[in-house]
């Protein structure tokens, strides 16, 4: 418990350090970054007609445990005693102790700190070697997008991505005593497609479409079988909450990309099953009699999968199978590369981003909506009512990078202009007296 403790204190000192340094197109373990946004960033240097034709997947084996000790003692900015201990600690396995003379601590809070900054660099590594100048960077077309340990590099040709850019990742590698997987490491045409963080992405003809990989939707599927599997006998209501979980969560991460047709396929797969389940349980009853009992007609769709579940108060209330074309596809807005939530000048862009991912989220319009009620609907800065013609800005009253959280307490509404002088003149921000109710009204 010490030891996970000193990692947590160390890693809020090592975070900035890494995110200050890190890679503009690395999106694994990073605040405010997330595989959307490694997916966005493919499809910009993959889409136009002009981009890249070759793909190289690249894959780091074992990478969490194979990263040499001593790259990382010497260039990890800890004390080297403290990180020592750490990497040599070892592991207990069925009451055995084994020693680590490579890799991170496995399960350690600090450990993907570590290996972001010992992959740290290679972006760097290949614009030296193939993209210097304009010119050789409209040739070459090499561009990484790496997330933990899993990366794409972008190249014109496939000769070039084998003969030249491979050799390079691999004498990068080497340096952390580390290498690329043999099985999963493969060099693809854009035409031919390929997976990438359960995405498939893949050019049909000038077009490029990124799609829910065959591979994640049989993960989905085999987790929805497991779970009628596990509940032969279990009750409608609870079962459906098991799955709903399971289904919107699996769609929401694939709303951003191509998905309408896969979710329309994914749906009936599950209904089927979801049918097959109720017949095992009532092997004796009719299927109109199935039907029946589980099966009901809400608003526009026929014969959904309903139960009932017990409220806290006692009373039942009606619950029915999520299905996964409910949730709407919507282009996400990819970070930009250089973006650092710790850096003072990126304050009033993340302050964007969080008022984008509100106004894209039912719960962000209700805390806005809130906000905006405690303020009496009015400007603490100058006092004038705020409109959405008008438009504001969600201002956190302690910044971000001194600690300031994205909860209501730290929250105000700003208009634009009167935001823009509270962060040029560094004014100060008292929230408003909270209006009475205004939770109950949001």
């Amino acid at each position: 418990m010490k030891d996970r403790a000193m990692q947590a204190l160390y890693a809020l000192t090592l975070d900035p350090i890494a995110e200050t340094e890190a890679d503009p197109n690395s999106y694994g373990f990073r605040r405010e970054r997330s595989p959307a946004d490694a997916i966005e960033q493919c499809f910009g240097v993959l889409a136009r007609q002009t981009s890249a034709q070759g793909v190289l997947e690249g894959d780091i084996q074992a990478c969490f445990d194979a990263l040499g000790h001593e790259w990382l003692l010497t260039h990890i900015p800890l004390p080297k005693s403290l990180l020592r201990g750490w990497l040599k600690a070892g592991y207990v396995e069925r009451g055995r102790w084994h020693a680590t003379e490579s890799g991170t601590p496995q399960g350690g809070i600090i450990s993907p700190i570590l290996a972001n900054m010992a992959l740290d660099g290679l972006e760097a590594e290949l614009q030296q070697r193939f993209g210097q100048t304009q010119r050789e960077r409209s040739r070459n077309k090499v561009h990484l997008v790496r997330f933990a340990d899993d990366f794409i590099v972008t190249g014109t040709t496939a000769e070039l991505l084998e003969s030249e850019v491979r050799p390079v990742v691999e004498g990068f590698l080497a340096s952390r005593e580390a290498k690329l997987s043999t099985t999963k490491t493969h060099i693809t045409h854009i035409n031919e497609g390929f997976d990438f963080l359960g995405q498939n992405l893949r050019k049909y003809g000038q077009k490029l479409l990124i799609r829910p990989s065959d591979g994640s939707v049989k993960t989905l599927l085999g987790k929805i079988r497991a779970i009628l599997k596990a509940n032969p006998q279990a009750k409608a209501g609870p079962l459906i909450l098991q799955l709903n979980a399971v289904i919107r969560g699996w769609a929401n991460y694939h709303r951003h990309v191509v998905s309408k047709a896969t979710f329309n396929k994914a749906d009936w797969y599950i209904h089927w099953m979801i049918r097959r389940w109720a017949r095992k349980k009532h092997r004796r009853k009719s299927a109109g009699w199935i039907k029946r009992k589980y099966f009901k007609t809400v608003g526009t769709r026929n014969w959904v999968f309903s139960g009932e579940v017990r409220n806290g108060d006692g009373t039942m209330r009606q619950v029915h199978l999520y299905s996964a074309v409910q949730t709407p596809i919507v282009r996400h807005r990819k970070i930009k590369g250089a973006a650092n939530p710790y850096d003072p000048e990126w304050e009033h862009y993340f302050e964007e981003r969080l008022r984008w991912k509100a106004r894209e989220s039912l719960r962000g319009k209700r805390q806005t909506l809130q906000l905006w009620l405690e303020q009496h609907g009015k400007c603490p800065v100058c006092g004038q009512v705020l409109t959405e013609e008008e438009g504001w800005d969600t201002h956190h009253i302690r910044p971000r990078v001194e600690g300031g959280e994205d909860k209501l307490d730290n929250l105000v509404l700003l208009h634009l202009n009167c935001h823009r002088q509270v962060h040029s003149r560094g004014w100060d921000v008292s929230k408003p007296r909270p209006v009475k109710g205004a939770l109950e009204e949001a």
